[in-house]
């Protein structure tokens, strides 16, 4: 296969750099990561914690469909040095 190859679903950091250094893939997909840590590049970079996701409120909010939509995907903060 000639092809870019993407690894996808439970990489960290370190495992995504070694999956690339080794040439097992051309880059790494962060999905589920993304959602709890909008600044995921800044906080890999500087190697600041990674907050954890709410894995309820990924695809539905409470009290759905009358209930506070803007709970859970989309308010997850940026890191705070």
């Amino acid at each position: 296969f000639d092809g870019v190859i993407m690894g996808n679903v439970g990489y960290e950091k370190l495992t995504a750099e070694g999956a690339i250094l080794s040439g097992a893939a051309d880059m790494i997909a962060f999905g589920r990561p993304y959602i709890a840590n909008p600044d995921l590049v800044e906080r890999f970079q500087n190697d600041w914690p990674l907050a954890s996701g709410d894995h309820a409120t990924y695809w539905t909010y409470e009290n759905f469909p009358d209930g506070d939509a803007s709970q859970g995907y989309t308010d997850y903060p940026v890191y705070k040095a």
